[in-house]
């Protein structure tokens, strides 16, 4: 970095020092935006500007009083980071999961302000969520909690406002239970939350779209890259929304996908898990079974990561942020054609580092998985519009968007011998676009 970023993080690190995931993040975009901001002659203005940037608008933290089955109340903390509202409403999802503190949600704030960007949608960027658990817990007892939830969000968000989406811990079925309790709240009908069910306001292909759109972007690097994808084997990491969807569409780009995983261990299959293979884990991991109690013809359970574990040509970790450290990046890099984040950040500092110097094909989260956000501002433009897109049309624009930002990721990212740096070039292009917004609103 040079020295006036420098003195800009230094300020950060002595401020938030106990953020080490926020840091993190700030760190890899400074250091990405340093040779751009040294050839553009910023001014000491536009350094502060930037050192305005990484701080978040509003944080607001609240209690959540909720009702278990037995009808004791519980209690919760419920956060909304709003960072960045310079392109539009805050926007970003929702996470229900015992890791959820300000640090994690500062972190996926700032990372969602450059992911939007790159959209080329008008949004900006925020996050939420909440330390509830809904694993284990009953239908019921999740409703109540979602209801509790939204009764202290509801007068922070709105459609020209904030409008949340999911994210771990939080599917349709909890988008549904919020909106509900925030149409009886306001007696309004309008799209503050996406996500939602189609019968009222959701957008076909919604619940896929992160995970096609991490394959979209994947089909893009690979044409880019003179890579062809059928014959290819891939490993996924996690069970979830990402990583299922994202299996299920390489599948049908004929890439073998040899893996899913939870936190303790993962499920392999050398031919290739099927879309029947990817359905019965996704459905007995909502039944709350472990991958190790999950039975698949041609398929065994091993315990611990797959990185290091199971050779391939392709990387996808779609689990969670620094899931993949700098041992297995090293084990990666021996076999893999490419990497791809399909979460946010799920590779550490130095994990990054080694891939990057290994010169491997690196797709990092903020562009490969912006599909979710991409059709999340395709069901505002619904909602706003009052006419539903057919799913042919939803998914044409989604690919339409996966290219054109792996096309700024090229055109900032292409280095003097042609090589490119897709790190570099999805912070460059996501930050300078918001920097210009925030400059030309006198911020």
């Amino acid at each position: 970095m040079n020295t006036e970023l420098q003195a800009i993080y230094s300020d950060l690190l002595e401020k938030h020092s106990h953020q080490k995931t926020f840091l993190q993040t700030v760190k890899e975009v400074y250091e990405s935006i340093d040779g751009y901001v040294t050839d553009h002659d910023f001014s000491d203005e536009d350094y502060h500007l930037i050192r305005r940037m990484t701080e978040p608008e509003r944080i607001i933290s609240f209690k959540v009083t909720w009702t278990d089955d037995e009808g004791k109340r519980q209690i919760n903390t419920g956060y909304r980071v709003q960072f960045n509202s310079a392109l539009g409403p805050y926007k970003g999802g929702l996470r229900f999961d015992p890791s959820v503190n300000e640090d994690v949600l500062k972190f996926l704030g700032f990372e969602q302000i450059f992911k939007n960007s790159l959209t080329g949608l008008r949004l900006g960027g925020g996050k939420g969520g909440s330390d509830f658990d809904p694993r284990g817990r009953s239908d019921n007892e999740i409703r109540s909690f979602c209801r509790a939830f939204i009764l202290e969000l509801y007068r922070h968000i709105g459609i020209e406002t904030d409008v949340p989406a999911g994210d771990i811990g939080v599917g349709g079925r909890e988008i549904g239970y919020m909106y509900g309790m925030y149409k009886e709240i306001t007696n309004r009908n309008e799209g503050v939350l996406t996500g939602k069910d189609e019968l009222f306001g959701g957008s076909c292909r919604r619940t896929e779209a992160t995970g096609n759109g991490v394959v979209y972007f994947t089909e893009a690097l690979a044409k880019a890259n003179n890579i062809e994808m059928k014959g290819l084997t891939a490993v996924v990491s996690g069970a979830g929304n990402v990583a299922s969807h994202t299996a299920k569409k390489l599948t049908d780009f004929g890439v073998k996908v040899m893996t899913m995983s939870d936190r303790c261990g993962f499920i392999f299959k050398e031919d290739g898990l099927t879309h029947k293979d990817v359905d019965t884990i996704v459905e007995a991991r909502g039944n709350g079974k472990n991958m190790s109690e999950i039975v698949i013809n041609g398929a065994v359970y091993k315990e611990g990561k797959p990185w290091q574990q199971v050779a391939a040509d392709a990387y996808f970790s779609c689990a969670t942020q620094n899931e993949v450290s700098g041992v297995d990046a090293r084990a990666m890099i021996k076999h893999a054609k490419f990497i791809v984040e399909g979460a946010n950040m799920p590779l550490d500092d130095e994990a990054v580092e080694v891939v990057r110097e290994n010169k491997t094909l690196f797709a990092p989260g903020k562009a490969a998985n912006a599909g979710g956000v991409t059709v999340s501002g395709i069901e505002m433009a619904q909602n706003a519009a009052h006419y539903a897109w057919s799913c042919e049309e939803v998914e044409a624009e989604l690919k339409k968007i996966m290219g054109k930002i792996h096309d700024q990721c090229v055109k900032y990212g292409k280095d003097k011998d042609g090589n490119i740096d897709y790190v570099n070039g999805a912070n460059i292009a996501g930050f300078a676009r918001v920097f210009e917004a925030m400059k030309k609103l006198g911020w």
